[in-house]
């Protein structure tokens, strides 16, 4: 079956986790027979510190542009920027800073790069000025209605749609979206949000808020659990939560391919637990998590 059909994950952490990435990449990459020969890295997304187009999660990544468009140059996978600020007016549209951003990542090697994007006044102003990026629809629309969603895969802008991960297993409509359709799908797999939450799009205009340097009130979430914080142990138990037997089993059998990993504002040994999960294999979990752990430039925690 996996002859021809790979699984693309796309990863967090451009900006956040470069340090990791400086150490794993190479592992992938001088050890392929570590992971699963099915599954490729599609891209990693992400957004630095005081990015005031980001958006999804306060952006806290501290590596500088260049060094973190190298990284993905030399191992030519595809930079995604995560400008998915819902709240953007003109006047945000000329912060130096984004578009110098867009400026180091525009053409960096072979790879196509994209942008992951809420708002429509960036999305036209980007194809303007920088037409060298792909595009994929945020998540962060919230896009719970499979109407709207299939609205949005129709939308040439689009390379991929994130849906909402509560749309993730609406098999029988997911069934009948055409083969150009499904290649647009991009799943959000480990999302830990409460599978009822009523609030999430007001989650994420916090963050854009905050993004933007409004002095406003962290958001208060909904959830009874939310002390907890996020647990993968937990986000397995969610309805919408797509494992690795769902995709091998489900998901590309019905023709998708395209899988998206959250935990941009998670810890890189978090990060770590994703990566032995969707593309370790198991008899090799233990020497990926040795040379990760035992890797003296890299604090894992």
């Amino acid at each position: 079956m996996f002859k021809e059909t790979k699984v693309y994950y796309h990863l967090p952490g451009l900006f956040e986790f470069y340090e990791f990435y400086k150490v794993f990449l190479p592992l992938f990459r001088e050890h392929r027979e570590y992971f699963y020969e099915w599954c490729e890295i599609g891209s990693v997304y992400g957004a630095p510190a005081d990015c005031i187009w980001g958006g999804g999660r306060v952006g806290f990544g501290d590596a500088k542009a260049e060094d973190a468009a190298l990284l993905m140059r030399e191992y030519n996978i595809s930079s995604r920027l995560t400008f998915s600020n819902s709240l953007l007016k003109e006047e945000h549209l000329n912060d130096k800073k984004c578009n110098r951003l867009c400026e180091t990542f525009e053409h960096n090697g072979e790879a196509e790069n994209g942008i992951i994007i809420y708002s429509d006044l960036l999305l036209e102003y980007i194809k303007k000025h920088y037409p060298g990026f792909y595009f994929v629809s945020s998540t962060t629309k919230v896009l719970t209605g499979f109407d709207e969603f299939e609205n949005e895969l129709n939308r040439s802008d689009f390379r991929f749609i994130v849906p909402d991960f509560r749309l993730n297993k609406e098999f029988e409509k997911l069934n009948k979206l055409s083969g150009e359709q499904k290649n647009k799908v991009e799943f959000l797999c480990n999302e830990c949000c409460r599978f009822d939450c009523f609030d999430r799009k007001n989650c994420y205009e916090n963050v854009s808020r905050k993004s933007l340097g409004e002095d406003c009130e962290d958001h208060i979430c909904v959830s009874p659990n939310a002390e907890d914080g996020y647990r993968f142990s937990e986000a397995m138990k969610n309805p919408g939560f797509i494992g690795t037997d769902d995709i091998l089993n489900i998901y590309v059998p019905k023709g998708f391919s395209q899988f998206k990993i959250e935990g941009r504002s998670l810890g890189s040994a978090m990060i770590l637990e994703f990566l032995l999960y969707y593309m370790t294999k198991p008899e090799f979990i233990l020497n990926v998590r040795e040379e990760i752990y035992l890797d003296s430039s890299l604090d894992i925690f």
